[in-house]
């Protein structure tokens, strides 16, 4: 079981971009898949992005064309790029991690694939304002 620290969240207006970053510890990250979820008030947690030992990625729907997640094993850090960002983007994201198991092939069970991580940072939350 991996420590995981996420971080980069902030405030940034409609449109603009930030950059998360998940950082590992305790164990070689390299055989881990690693997700993106987010959980805004009174939603349930969302799967937004998941990047597999081999670097392949699986977006969501209502992220797919403005985020993007690449890892830097050597880092030990995966990152979440997030362009274009809207209101509704608003969220508590957070990083999770699981060993030896790959990405789904659709994002659209959330509640099922969230159980399936082993490691959870704490959360970082990224406000857009319109």
């Amino acid at each position: 079981q991996l420590h995981i620290v996420d971080s980069g969240g902030g405030l940034v207006q409609s449109g603009g971009s930030l950059r998360l970053s998940c950082v590992t510890s305790g164990f070689s990250m390299e055989h881990y898949s690693v997700a993106w979820f987010r959980q805004a008030p009174g939603k349930e947690r969302e799967a937004v992005s998941c990047i597999n030992t081999g670097g392949d990625t699986k977006y969501s729907q209502s992220v797919r064309g403005r985020f993007s997640t690449f890892r830097d094993n050597a880092k030990s850090t995966v990152f979440l790029h997030m362009n274009m960002l809207k209101p509704e983007d608003t969220a508590v994201y957070y990083c999770a991690a699981v060993p030896h198991t790959d990405c789904p092939m659709y994002m659209t069970d959330s509640l099922n694939f969230a159980k399936r991580f082993d490691s959870w940072g704490q959360g970082t939350q990224v406000t857009v304002s319109s």
